[in-house]
């Protein structure tokens, strides 16, 4: 196997390259006939004795024990396991992962697009506090069979065996010998098929399933590596996001698509001890470029909990780190660059971005060479559509992160999202999108998915109109995030959803949420969620070593701060233990589900 550190190369003969997938024009077409599983075969056929993907268990060593799978192999279990699978379905049918993290869990999910089936990446039922999630899912999909592996096996069938519907078959992947490849059967699969559905993270509603296909995933990688810079193949992954969610199937996507390989761990090692990721950037970083990608939390965590210990060695100076929540906080930006900045990461590593999973994952971020910017806006004015630039300690200033340039052959256009025109720039609306990269669709769910894929601009521009490339009939997919173009960057400002409307007024929750957490040392930073029930609710997390402090002053300091800040009242401050808010598989907060809770009286068990 091959692995150290290595020069740039040439794509070997019948590698895809980049240039076969751009058209004259620049834009992103792939040859005909290519797929998933298309680009996996051209890396088993070319580069078969590299090294597909790493995975480092922390689950019995506290060193982690590497586990290493070539091209060559992969395509060997991939067969294996995608016969199996069509000896147990249909072509078409839903295949559902609810494994662990690891090699299997890749295998397993590509094996089930290989065999023509659609893959639903999900997760073990031993996953805390995401029953719900799972129930809803699978009640969804009606998958005709299950993959999984022999750790997991008791934990899914009993939670299988509790669901009302038919149950499906189940499938242990781990116990499939490879020679059982001999048996797989070639499917005919083409670019516009479905290769899995995507779950949204149900952070604003129940999490529905978008329809990605092999044309939608495969563009949305190759806009990635463009937007990012990645061409050099000397580049490889580093991820601990769970393999059910959007990103982290894009960090496995990756090698599909241009060789190289992606080292894996699971969620629950780095939040253990967060200096294992970047223990496995800076190894990786000292062979060559590494990429990886993380929401907020995981970047404020890091730089609290994830320094490098006395006479650790650690160098950062060859990551690319995508931080892709919605919005982009500045605080975490800030936390992280100052954590590690004395380990050489670069100014220009971190790359702020925006994506859904309804767009495959991507849809913007800044330009490779170029370091995160904020700008600050009035406040009044942002709260009234328009973008105002204002100086950083004007009163009232909210900064926002730019999240950059629209990816390669994606339109990106600010939509009035009741009149459904289009707006200029520096005026705040609905994103709407076009490419290849979208999904097609909500699966079972044709009136949602007319809504919002099949939206059409009332108006356009009549000069420096962002549509111009896009046919006038053309259908545009609503994102449901509000957001603004300036000086030619996007900035998100935050979720249709979420906005709060009090006195007339609208309010970005996050900019309350930073309030609070600026107000008191009681609060535990970045997990605070505002809400109305219609008068405005704090719930926030104590900080550690709070839990037996008296809260009254921090509530009297968050109600004034919010109150002098915001210019609304609090109604109710709850301040309760870490973990209490809930939030998404992805770990974004969840704060309708928040909202739930605190309406039910669940939150009073936690007190004041």
């Amino acid at each position: 196997m091959k692995r150290g550190r290595q020069q740039d190369f040439e794509a070997p003969e019948g590698l895809l390259t980049i240039e076969d997938c751009l058209n004259a024009r620049g834009d992103i077409s792939f040859p005909p006939g290519t797929t998933l599983i298309s680009l996996i075969d051209r890396n088993i056929a070319n580069i078969g004795d590299t090294i597909a993907y790493r995975y480092l268990d922390f689950g019995h060593s506290a060193d982690g024990v590497v586990t290493e799978i070539t091209w060559a192999k992969f395509g060997t279990r991939l067969a294996a396991i995608a016969a199996r699978i069509q000896q147990a379905t249909t072509r078409g049918e839903r295949v559902a992962i609810l494994a662990p993290q690891g090699l299997e869990y890749v295998a397993a999910f590509y094996a089930a697009v290989k065999a023509g089936t659609i893959a639903v990446p999900l997760f073990a039922p031993e996953l805390p506090g995401h029953a719900a999630r799972l129930d809803t899912a699978l009640a969804d999909a009606r998958p005709s069979l299950v993959l999984t592996t022999a750790a997991a096996k008791d934990a899914v069938i009993g939670f299988l065996d509790r669901q009302p519907d038919t149950r499906p078959s189940v499938l242990v992947v781990d116990e499939i010998s490879d020679s059982v490849a001999d048996e797989f059967i070639g499917v005919d699969i083409g670019e516009d098929d479905v290769s899995h559905l995507q779950y949204t993270s149900g952070a604003t509603r129940p999490p529905v399933g978008v329809e990605i296909t092999h044309r939608a995933f495969s563009t949305n990688l190759v806009q990635m590596i463009l937007s990012i810079d990645l061409l050099n193949r000397n580049t490889h992954g580093v991820s601990w996001l769970p393999l059910y969610h959007d990103m982290g199937l894009s960090m496995i996507g990756f090698p599909a698509v241009y060789g190289g390989y992606s080292t894996l761990m699971s969620p629950a090692a780095f939040v253990r001890r967060p200096f294992r990721w970047i223990h496995a950037l800076s190894a990786e970083s000292q062979l060559g470029r590494v990429v990886t990608a993380a929401p907020n939390f995981a970047y404020e965590w890091a730089a609290q909990q994830g320094l490098p210990p006395p006479g650790e060695n650690v160098d950062l100076s060859n990551v690319v780190m995508i931080i892709g929540s919605e919005p982009v906080s500045i605080g975490a930006i800030g936390a992280f660059t100052e954590a590690f900045a004395a380990h050489g990461l670069p100014p220009t590593a971190i790359k702020p971005s925006y994506g859904i999973a309804e767009a495959t994952l991507m849809v913007a971020t800044t330009a490779p060479d170029s370091c995160p910017v904020v700008r600050f806006f009035d406040a009044e004015q942002l709260s009234a559509g328009r973008a105002v630039t204002v100086q950083a300690d004007t009163p009232d200033a909210i900064g926002q992160v730019s999240c950059g340039q629209a990816a390669r052959s994606l339109s990106v256009i600010i939509v009035n999202p009741d009149t459904c025109e289009e707006l200029a720039d520096d005026a705040v609306g609905e994103i709407w999108l076009h490419g290849d990269n979208v999904g097609r669709g909500y699966w079972g769910k044709p009136e949602d998915t007319v809504s919002t894929f099949g939206a059409r601009l009332a108006s356009r521009l009549p000069v420096g109109s962002r549509a111009e490339r896009v046919s006038p009939a053309a259908s545009w997919l609503r994102s449901t995030d509000l957001g603004m173009f300036v000086d030619g960057e996007l900035y998100v400002t935050g979720r249709i959803a979420d906005v709060l409307t009090i006195g007339g007024r609208n309010l970005y929750p996050q900019e309350i949420e930073a309030t609070v957490a600026d107000a008191s040392a009681m609060v535990r930073r970045g997990y605070v969620a505002a809400f109305t029930v219609p008068g405005l609710v704090i719930v926030a997390e104590r900080a550690p070593g709070t839990g037996r402090t008296d809260p009254a002053s921090a509530i009297a300091a968050i109600q004034e701060a919010v109150s002098a800040r915001h210019g609304v009242t609090v109604v109710d401050v709850r301040l309760v233990p870490a973990g209490a808010i809930p939030r998404t598989t992805s770990g974004k907060l969840a704060r309708r589900a928040c909202r739930g809770e605190y309406l039910s009286g669940d939150l009073r068990a936690f007190g004041n």
